[in-house]
């Protein structure tokens, strides 16, 4: 990227995270310009990089691996080492910002925790990314995103009535909760830091901030209305809004709650009369099944012909290839090129973010582990037959 496409150009970010929240939330840190060093152990790799499928032959990288860690520099690291402290002590006259997605108290445990860390760097943001924070009944209980989404509420009101709660494609706690939060926190820390030269810990709980995401439902229960239930919430299934089966067992989305959007479906589906029905709450079901009957006779390219051009709200639910292949994302510049170890490149999702109308076509691909040992420690000062004593050791390999 060039200057005028990198805001975070000067953020140097030590990153302590394995699997998807915190890498991903550095990812996308990373895509905006700061550097990222991840700090990885050369006993227990980042399970992310076995994920397949498996790319570019001559350097084997996982997928998956390339893109959540693209752009970003790899130290192999035994933390357990005292040589490694030294190391991570160098490192922070330039990382002045640490990511980490350890449960509460390892790091303590390796000498690295906040408080140490700060005594060396007094205005270092700390970010630790777990999954019930760091204080708490459940603060050492280990998780994943289906048991967070299960804690704050959201589970309880996504799905169906018949199947019950059901699992989204994409990891809601994971990604909108702990990456995203943690972006969030972190760049306020930093723009609190430039006002007061103060650092700050972060503590980012995946499930704090699923709860925090029942915005809408939450906010109505804690005004005194009842739990939300499946498919009784307005945007959950409890009204046309929804998705609708076609003939060729593809769906449509309809999402045309305002007035003027529901005359023109109605009308579209052929029905125009039903809109009277739609502010009738004893009728939505009956509304709901009636709608399911129309669209069930066409096939998805038939709704989407009648539907195109319209500002209606109706959309076809499209594969990843089709949404990958689309105008839309294509205009919107969504796919980019990385640039793998050997000078390969792969295909990616590329960053959403656009400022002043230009986004980055060109990444570096995650690489192998401990792919810039040697650079690093040249750059804090090691010499050749100290990097050499290092490696042979198995503190940085």
């Amino acid at each position: 990227m060039d200057d005028n496409k990198t805001p975070l150009q000067g953020l140097n970010i030590l990153d302590f995270t394995t699997l998807l929240p915190g890498p991903y939330a550095t990812m996308l840190l990373a895509d905006m310009g700061a550097e990222i060093l991840r700090i990885e152990s050369p006993t227990r790799p980042d399970m992310l990089r076995g994920l397949p499928p498996i790319l570019d032959t001559e350097n084997p990288v996982s997928a998956a691996h390339a893109t959540i860690n693209r752009n970003k520099k790899s130290l192999a690291l035994d933390l357990k080492t005292p040589e490694a402290k030294e190391i991570i002590r160098r490192l922070l006259e330039k990382y002045d910002i640490v990511v980490e997605q350890f449960r509460p108290g390892v790091m303590e445990k390796l000498g690295l925790g906040y408080e140490i860390l700060r005594a060396i760097r007094p205005d270092i943001i700390y970010c630790s990314i777990t999954g019930y924070g760091q204080n708490g009944p459940l603060k050492q209980q280990a998780g994943h995103d289906i048991n967070y989404l299960a804690r704050s509420g959201l589970a309880s009101y996504s799905g169906r009535n018949k199947t019950g709660p059901s699992l989204s494609g994409m990891q809601i706690a994971d990604i909108a909760g702990g990456s995203h939060h943690a972006v969030m926190a972190i760049l306020a820390a930093v723009y609190k830091r430039t006002r007061t030269n103060c650092g700050v810990y972060i503590d980012i709980s995946m499930t704090d901030c699923a709860f925090a995401l029942n915005a809408i439902s939450g906010a109505n229960a804690l005004a005194g209305s009842c739990d939300p239930q499946l498919e009784m919430e307005l945007l959950n299934g409890g009204s046309f809004y929804d998705y609708y089966r076609t003939a060729d067992n593809r769906y449509l989305a309809v999402g045309s709650l305002e007035p003027q959007f529901a005359k023109a479906f109605f009308s579209g589906i052929g029905h125009p009369e039903w809109i009277s029905r739609v502010l009738e709450a004893d009728q939505q079901e009956q509304l709901k099944q009636d709608i399911t009957d129309t669209i069930v006779k066409r096939n998805l390219r038939e709704w989407t012909d009648i539907f195109d051009g319209s500002d209606v709200c109706v959309e076809p639910v499209l594969k990843f290839s089709e949404a990958a292949e689309s105008k839309l994302i294509q205009d919107r510049k969504m796919l980019c090129l990385a640039t793998t170890s050997h000078g390969n490149t792969i295909r990616q999702i590329n960053t959403p973010f656009n400022f002043n109308g230009k986004k980055n076509h060109q990444h570096i691909a995650g690489g192998p582990l401990g792919e810039h040992n040697q650079t690093i420690l040249q750059a804090l000062g090691y010499e050749s037959d100290e990097i050499e004593q290092i490696s042979s050791q198995d503190i940085a390999t």
